[in-house]
């Protein structure tokens, strides 16, 4: 019967093997090797990894400090994309049908209420979490210098997560979400010059209830069949097409910005070792110097210990 340790060699040699194949080699070019080099090499030469950071804070991987905000934010937009667009089969954006079709997938879809609320708590999750995270980023000083344009980005982005979730809300086609959007795009009636109803509007004499903010969310006076589609385009095309634009603009900036912010101390620069000539190396066990004495960095002291030399040479 074959021993553990042979159990172990055999895999060893099956993982070496692959690991060595054309295959592997084409699509990994670099190695496991515990070398400074090949850790920056593994990551910049490879497709899957190139993205990522060669070396993170340790503050960056800290649960107490980041609550992991932002990167559960964007797991739950991941489920929201991949659940939404599974849903869109089974969707059509006309009044005749939306309603119908929400039933359909709920009562007969296999798995379809459970794709429904995959989608829906996700969403109402996304909203929450990129709330909280805005939180983080706020009480850890994380929008100061020099990440001043990442955090009107994330503005951007949580201004986005509600349209999405306001759109959202439209597509069901019930008797709460109709009038739901009803009370909300009433309030676009009051926008300034461009709500009919609004400040400084009677400056544009084009603007009436007929053409006004309003009515160009609705595609007209009443939630109908043009305000479902502009809605269903809305949330399916345009909004999540600058969401991710813009997600890829905030992780880009959070690199190029040093990484995760965190306390002043993990922000200072390393320590680098100077070279130091071979006459002004003490010993460990140096005595004391005396109080009078300058400091080694003391700028002056080169000067001083040459001419110290120059009068003992004379």
């Amino acid at each position: 019967m074959p021993t553990l340790e042979q159990d172990k060699e055999d895999k060893t040699e099956l993982r070496d093997r692959i690991a060595s194949s054309q295959i592997w080699r084409s699509i990994f070019r670099h190695g496991f090797d515990d070398t400074q080099r090949n850790r920056v090499l593994q990551m910049t030469a490879g497709f899957l990894l190139h993205t990522r950071p060669v070396k993170v804070w340790t503050h960056g991987i800290r649960l107490r400090y980041t609550w992991g905000a932002g990167g559960l934010t964007f797991l739950m937009f991941v489920v929201a994309c991949i659940t939404g667009v599974v849903l869109m089969f089974y969707y059509r954006p006309v009044p005749e049908y939306a309603y119908a079709d929400m039933k359909y997938l709920k009562f007969d879809i296999p798995f379809g209420m459970f794709m429904r609320n995959m989608h829906r708590w996700s969403a109402h999750a996304m909203v929450l979490l990129v709330l909280v995270h805005m939180l983080r980023v706020f009480l850890t000083g994380s929008y100061k210098k020099p990440r001043e344009f990442n955090w009107v980005i994330g503005v951007c982005l949580l201004t986005l997560t509600l349209l999405l979730s306001f759109t959202g809300y439209l597509l069901p086609w019930d008797q709460l979400s109709i009038w739901a959007v009803t009370v909300g795009t009433n309030m676009a009636r009051a926008t300034p010059f461009l709500g009919h109803e609004g400040p400084f509007s009677e400056f544009l004499p084009f603007i009436s209830p007929r053409y006004d903010a309003r009515s160009l969310l609705l595609g007209g006076t009443i939630v109908a069949q043009g305000t479902l589609l502009r809605f269903y385009v809305l949330h399916c095309i345009v909004l999540p097409i600058f969401a991710i634009w813009f997600v890829m603009v905030h992780f880009y900036r959070i690199r190029k910005d040093g990484g995760i912010s965190g306390p002043n101390k993990a922000l200072e620069p390393p320590l680098v070792a100077r070279p130091v000539p071979a006459g002004q190396i003490a010993p460990e066990s140096s005595p004391p110097k005396a109080s009078g004495a300058l400091p080694e960095n003391q700028p002056g002291q080169e000067n001083q210990s040459a001419r110290k030399s120059e009068g003992e040479s004379e």
